[in-house]
């Protein structure tokens, strides 16, 4: 005897359609991926150099600070300063009895018409066309950050002169660059505090 066999039905070939589609989907969400990495390439680059430029200012008002607490170079008092002075060397400071916005001069504006440059101890500056190498993580910046600092006059609680200190730094292109800015006070001599 024979079997009875269950009757042919037609196919019409819906697995392949689906995983033809599923496979163009899977290749379309592939490529996207992949183009994705480049970008977020660059984001990271972008942000390290924000942050290069970033280190490189404060680093310029940091010295700055400092070097108003040295000997007496917040006693000497303030000076006019003028527009197209650049003073290059680091031991010497300059304090302005003027902001940089009262002679004209733009924070955004980099390099300022009258500033101190400084070069914090193992930073590389770019002196010619910078070419990446392999293995070479820390490019060179593209310059010396500088500050300028301004005489504020007495500060507020009375017990000392108020400075502000406007910075910048650049990263390893003229393009990345970053500005800030402080107040900061120096008091002379000591203070009894009425703890002693």
């Amino acid at each position: 005897m024979n079997a009875p066999h269950p009757p042919m039905t037609k196919q019409a070939g819906m697995a392949l359609v689906t995983s033809l589609l599923l496979l163009v989907v899977i290749t379309i969400l592939a490529l996207s991926m992949f183009r994705s990495f480049g970008t977020q390439e660059k984001i990271a680059g972008n942000l390290r150099e924000k942050e290069r430029a970033l280190h490189a200012a404060e680093s310029a008002q940091q010295y700055a600070e400092w070097w108003l607490l040295q000997g007496t170079n917040s006693a000497v008092g303030s000076v006019t300063c003028t527009a197209g002075t650049l003073i290059a060397s680091v031991t010497v400071g300059q304090i302005c009895n003027q902001s940089m916005q009262a002679q004209g001069i733009l924070l955004t504006q980099v390099p300022w018409a009258a500033q101190v440059s400084y070069t914090p101890l193992g930073m590389v500056i770019q002196t010619s066309a910078y070419t990446p190498t392999a293995g070479n993580s820390n490019p060179p910046y593209f310059a010396t950050p500088a500050f300028y600092i301004t005489d504020r006059g007495a500060a507020d609680d009375g017990k000392g002169e108020a400075y502000q200190i406007d910075a910048y730094g650049y990263g390893s292109a003229a393009s990345t660059v970053a500005v800030v800015e402080s107040t900061y006070e120096v008091q002379q001599g000591v203070v009894n505090r009425g703890g002693l």
